[in-house]
């Protein structure tokens, strides 16, 4: 569920619900995380009050991390559990509501369906009917873009994103089934991507480059090289990173230059990604393997 507040446009998801915003007093608490251009990503908690009946012109797919959610939808009244998904279509109309007493909490994309139409290729917008989806319904990768919501978004995540919300809304629609992922893979395109990537892991090569590098349109680069190399461009290109910072750590830079050497934003950016990866900071790295 949306409030009228803007314009339209690994670990488990549970962990999330400690992060979730006091509604001790009752009310909305709302928090927006990074996005990009035609995404925006929402961390929200409700207590008492409702959201009124409306609508917005973008897909909204969100997990429920807290508590019971209740919104009418198409007719009906619906309920979304800890864990599940729902997917909320363009321009159709749903109000939300906490189901007890204890309210909800849950995090969202808005993705525009421009957006859904490029990584599709053309073919028409899908729909589904079912607007709660199963805690199995949507894959890791998605997941993880709710999971890091305050960290920002580049062209090639805001691809991959995309692709994942496409390829979960073609899955799940009714009608025909999706040719999406069936495909065969261009394995000497995705070759030249990844050599891209590791020949130069430091530079946050903008997604043009892995567009001409590949001969292929970022929807496919996203959605085929996770299919080719059991993971996405950018966390490919991370990992490389925190093999470079390593290298460069045993050779006794400082941390903060060693973030900047292997292309992180900043010191704490270097940080996150590496606990995230290898459950210890560096700082703790470095003392272990001293």
């Amino acid at each position: 569920m949306r409030a009228n507040v803007g314009r339209p446009g690994t670990g488990s998801l549970e962990s999330l619900c400690d992060r979730l915003p006091a509604t001790s007093s009752g009310g909305h608490r709302l928090r927006f995380g990074g996005g990009a251009a035609g995404i925006e990503r929402l961390e929200a908690a409700l207590r008492g009050e409702a959201f009124a009946p409306h609508r917005h012109d973008t897909y909204a797919i969100g997990v429920t991390l807290a508590g019971v959610q209740t919104f009418r939808y198409r007719g009906e009244q619906r309920h979304c559990l800890p864990g599940e998904w729902h997917v909320l279509h363009p321009d159709e109309p749903h109000d939300g509501a906490p189901g007890t007493d204890d309210g909800f909490g849950y995090r969202i994309v808005y993705l525009d369906p421009a957006l859904v139409q490029d990584a599709l290729g053309g073919r028409p917008l899908p729909f589904v009917p079912d607007p709660v989806l199963r805690p199995d319904g949507p894959d890791r990768a998605l997941g993880g873009f709710l999971r890091h919501i305050d960290e920002p978004l580049d062209e090639l995540e805001a691809a991959e994103l995309t692709s994942a919300i496409a390829d979960l809304l073609a899955r799940h629609a009714g009608g025909p089934r999706s040719r999406t992922g069936k495909a065969a893979l261009d394995l000497a395109a995705l070759k030249r991507v990844r050599a891209l990537l590791l020949d130069d892991p430091a530079t946050r090569h903008p997604v043009e480059d892995l567009e001409r590098v590949a001969g292929l349109d970022r929807w496919t680069v996203a959605r085929q090289f996770r299919a080719a190399f059991g993971t996405s461009p950018t966390r490919f290109r991370t990992m490389r990173r925190l093999d470079l910072a390593r290298s460069l750590m045993r050779e006794g830079h400082r941390l903060s230059e060693v973030a900047v050497l292997a292309g992180f934003a900043d010191q704490s950016h270097l940080t996150r990604m590496f606990k995230r990866t290898y459950g210890l900071t560096p700082a703790a790295w470095q003392s272990a393997t001293a």
